[in-house]
């Protein structure tokens, strides 16, 4: 599933990735994969900010913003609540 291009608050710290997988092992949609012994963010877009990348790293290499993106506003939205849209 695709939400909005280009919005995700997914980033990668190259520099501190140890290749370990496990960003890509618990990630639901397939957002990130393991190239050459490193991490890298293959679908950016499908990045729904569970959190579960960054949760766990154990390198602290991945940040990503819980409750402020597309995951939220369909969490909300399920919910019946009204909130800000997937991006401000």
């Amino acid at each position: 599933m695709k939400y909005l291009s280009n919005v995700t608050t997914l980033r990668l710290f190259d520099d501190l990735c140890t290749g370990c997988g496990m960003c890509a092992v618990v990630c639901p949609h397939g957002v990130m994969a393991i190239d050459n012994g490193l991490a890298r963010i293959a679908d950016r877009d499908a990045c729904m900010e569970c959190s579960a990348c960054s949760s766990n790293c154990p390198e602290e290499a991945i940040t990503v913003q819980t409750g402020v993106g597309c995951a939220q506003a369909v969490i909300n939205s399920a919910l019946g609540r009204s909130s800000a849209p997937c991006c401000c």
